[in-house]
Parts: C-alpha cells; sequence; structure tokens
C-alpha cells in the first residue's frame, strides 16, 4: 500500500485512552478499512499489550512515540517541551510520507499547531481552518472555522468558503455549496468591520454565496457553508453540543414522567444526529496533509468515525482540490 494512503491515528490522545482510541481503530477495520491502512502511533509496548487483550493484532503498522501531551498542557510550551509526543509523531509521519493523514483526540491546540508549523499550509492558503460537519436535519452543513484562527481576516473567511465548498462538493458529496457568512443580521451592513468587509469580499467571489445569516437559521435549508471567526464557531459548536444533551435529557425525563414507554427509543435516534461521535472529528482545512480533530471524551464510535473520515478526505484528494480551486480564483498577473 501507498503510505501517503495511510491514516496516523494518535494512540495516546484523549480523555479515555488509548483503550477507546486501540477499539476504535478494530471497529474501523470491523467496518472496512484495511488494517494496513492505519499506523497506530504512540507507546509500543502499550499498544502491542492493548492488541494483546483485544484478540490479536490484525495487521496495524505501529511507530514508537515515548512522549503524551496532556489534555490541558499549554499547545506551545508542550510542543517545545515534548518532541517526541504522540500528537509531534503523527504530524511527523505525514510530514515525511509515512501517512498522508494524521487522527488525533488529544489536545485541539497541540494537533493545531503542530500542523501549522509542522507540515505549513497549502499554496495559496493564507489559514487554516477547523471545518465541522453536522446533520441535525438529514442535510449535511459544515461550519468553519470551530477554533484555529480566532482573529481572521476578511480573505481568510473567504478562503473558508473555498474549502468549504470543496469539503461539500467531494467529500460530503452535496449537490449545492451555497456559502453563508454567519452574522447578527441578515443585512449587509450589520456585524462588525471583520464581517462587513468579508460580506463585500465573499460578495464579489466566484462563490455561490447567499449572504449573511443568524444563528438560528444555521440548520435550516439555507446554506451548504457557513463561515465565521475561529471565536463565535468554538462557541457555536460547544453551546450545540452542549443544549442538544441538556434538551433530549429534559424532554425524556418528561415524557417518562407522562407514561411514554416508547421515549427512550426516539430519542436515541433523535440523539444519534446531534451526537459528536457521530461525525467523528472536524478537519483541519488549509495544510499539507489530512488532518482529522476529534472530541477528547471521543469513544471507540467516534473514533472509528474520524478514521473514516480521514480516508474519505484523503481517497478525494480535497487538499488537491483545494489548491486547485484557489489557483483557478486567483487573480491574473
Amino acid at each position: 500500500m501507498d503510505q501517503t494512503a495511510r491514516i496516523a491515528l494518535d494512540v495516546m490522545g484523549g480523555d479515555s485512552a488509548p483503550a477507546c482510541n486501540l477499539d476504535g481503530a478494530l471497529l474501523a477495520v470491523e467496518r472496512g478499512v484495511p488494517a494496513e491502512r492505519i499506523l497506530l502511533v504512540g507507546d509500543e509496548g502499550v499498544i502491542r499489550d492493548g492488541l494483546k487483550d483485544r484478540g490479536g493484532d490484525p495487521g496495524f503498522a505501529v511507530l514508537h512515540a515515548d512522549e503524551v501531551i496532556g489534555m490541558d498542557e499549554k499547545p506551545a510550551v508542550a510542543l517545545r517541551a515534548k518532541p517526541g509526543s504522540s500528537i509531534g509523531v503523527a504530524t511527523g509521519a505525514v510530514k515525511s510520507g509515512l501517512a498522508g493523514a494524521h487522527v488525533s483526540m488529544g489536545n485541539t491546540g497541540a494537533v493545531v499547531g503542530a500542523a501549522t508549523v509542522g507540515l505549513k499550509t497549502l499554496e495559496g492558503v493564507r489559514r487554516p481552518g477547523i471545518a465541522v460537519t453536522v446533520r441535525l436535519t438529514g442535510k449535511p452543513v459544515t461550519i468553519l472555522d470551530m477554533g484555529a484562527n480566532v482573529v481572521p481576516k476578511p480573505e481568510h473567511l473567504v478562503q473558508y468558503g473555498h474549502m468549504g465548498a470543496v469539503l461539500m462538493r467531494d467529500v460530503v458529496k452535496t449537490e449545492k455549496c451555497r456559502v453563508a457568512l454567519l452574522n447578527i443580521g441578515e443585512e449587509s451592513t450589520k456585524g462588525t468591520d471583520l464581517l462587513r468587509e468579508a460580506h463585500a469580499a465573499l460578495t464579489e467571489s466566484e462563490l455561490d454565496f447567499i449572504g449573511n445569516i443568524e444563528s438560528n437559521q444555521i440548520f435550516g435549508d439555507s446554506a451548504e457553508v457557513v463561515v465565521t471567526d475561529g471565536y463565535t464557531g468554538n462557541v457555536v459548536l460547544k453551546l450545540m453540543e452542549g443544549f442538544s444533551g441538556f434538551l433530549l435529557t429534559m424532554v425524556g425525563r418528561e415524557m417518562a414522567a407522562h407514561g411514554a414507554d416508547w421515549a427512550h427509543e426516539v430519542l436515541g435516534n433523535v440523539r444519534k444526529k446531534v451526537d459528536y461521535s457521530e461525525y467523528g472529528g472536524a478537519l483541519l482545512l488549509g495544510v499539507r496533509g489530512v488532518v482529522v480533530i476529534g472530541h477528547g471524551r471521543s469513544d471507540a464510535h467516534a473514533v472509528s468515525n474520524a478514521i473514516e473520515l480521514a480516508g474519505r478526505a484523503l481517497d478525494a484528494d480535497v487538499n488537491g482540490k483545494i489548491v486547485q480551486g484557489l489557483a483557478d480564483r486567483a487573480p491574473s498577473a
């Protein structure tokens, strides 16, 4: 197998590592991902023992890393202090061509920092952005940035629109790629200087830009791509995750109290649509290599979905299409 088609999994990252990551890798194999396509990165002894406890190694490659960056460590400090961390080694595997993708449930800031510094950005890309694709209504919507760039410039938001459109067209396979700008009102004069300038730039772009939308419109049939700054995007993501879980729990209790014995089954189906484990992880778009950042609380199901997402992005050559798309839209000299 071509090594650049391999997916490097940070086995040591996440709240339940390494167990959930090993379980997720094995689950991905059960679902059809070839074992030889997965490169397990972390303490080799721990990995080998863990696989043995789970019935044996189906054929994974293993790359040793003797350090771990904790979830609460400062990313920049930790990356300098721990060059042999599983995040750093997995990033190095992508840089050297031992793998084409890196999946981690570990420290988000460290993953973003390692990828941005170690892999560099794609040709034509100013700043990478974290893209999350959700399907709350059965219709996929990609929102970016979700935290990589909290103080962007207008041109960064335009590039997020381009990258998000490529992701939706070539990985998610949507027929339409309408792009919207998240704002506090639909009028072009609304919002901060950044948002007003971004609106003007997006209007002049070749994107199918439909204008501003407010947060309550995200999950309607308004747009396939919603762009925003990383600070706002991260707040939206965390609020969505927290409130959806709270609301479902509250509704479930009320229904159970009124004798609705079918409530658990119905709400269980709804919960699957809002559960972060269903989308597996977020793509860090704009770096030289596929990088998927998972939730720290990921279980085996989420890890497996993240691995599969990385594989789809690699197979679709999402980075090559981003570079080509930006080049085609660049002004001629």
